[in-house]
């Protein structure tokens, strides 16, 4: 079975690694548990994992086009 880190599964997605882990962290996208490998922790993941993160990225709400979305909702209304 082929595991992949956090780098290159967010390569995978076409996101920064950054925002993967913002994600992961606030909980908007499952991970794997954490292994310990000597001193540190390292996230294996799947292709399951990685597919299973494919179907929910497009339904996570970025909070620049929420916003700009809101505003114009609001102009439009008035």
């Amino acid at each position: 079975m082929i595991q992949f880190s956090t780098r290159q599964v967010a390569s995978k997605l076409g996101i920064g690694i950054a925002t993967l882990s913002r994600y992961i962290s606030a909980g908007k996208v499952p991970a794997p548990e954490p292994v310990k490998i000597g001193m540190l922790n390292v996230r294996a993941w799947t292709e399951k994992d990685i597919e299973r993160v494919r179907e929910i990225l497009p339904k996570i709400k970025n909070g620049r086009k929420t916003r700009y979305h809101k505003q114009r909702k609001r102009l439009k209304k008035t």
